[in-house]
């Protein structure tokens, strides 16, 4: 799929930037939803184990089922598991980030807070 207003799929940004000496900041790049790129951190969740599990992809959907599948050894003996939370970030650094935060002790505590309504109606 192409995007839809032409400017990005014609010509890349770099290259524009280049031909009309214009910095790359000063680059309008298309924000249609075939060409912005977006990098996720999710939690998943198996309510009989009570297990939480914090990653990151670049596309959700085919890393949640490859999940749900059972091919991802960490997540193998947890499954079904269903999506509680996700983020979505142009930056991969940014949610690379996040990530790590979630995983750690204080970021699992800010999940268990941000979702304190999910779990109280799951139990």
């Amino acid at each position: 799929e192409e995007c839809t207003d032409g400017r990005c799929s014609i010509v890349p940004a770099q290259y524009l930037a280049r031909q009309v000496r214009m910095y790359r900041w000063q680059v309008q790049y298309c924000t249609c939803p075939f060409c912005m790129k977006f990098y996720y951190v999710y939690a998943l969740y198996n309510k009989s184990k009570n297990f939480i599990y914090i990653g990151y992809s670049e596309n959700l959907k085919p890393r949640v089922t490859s999940h749900n599948l059972g091919k991802n050894r960490s997540t193998k003996p947890y499954i079904p598991l269903e999506v509680i939370h996700y983020e979505a970030y142009r930056s991969k650094k940014d949610a690379k980030r996040r990530e790590a935060y979630l995983k750690s002790n204080k970021g699992k505590t800010t999940l268990m807070t941000m979702l304190k309504e999910y779990f109280a109606e799951t139990f």
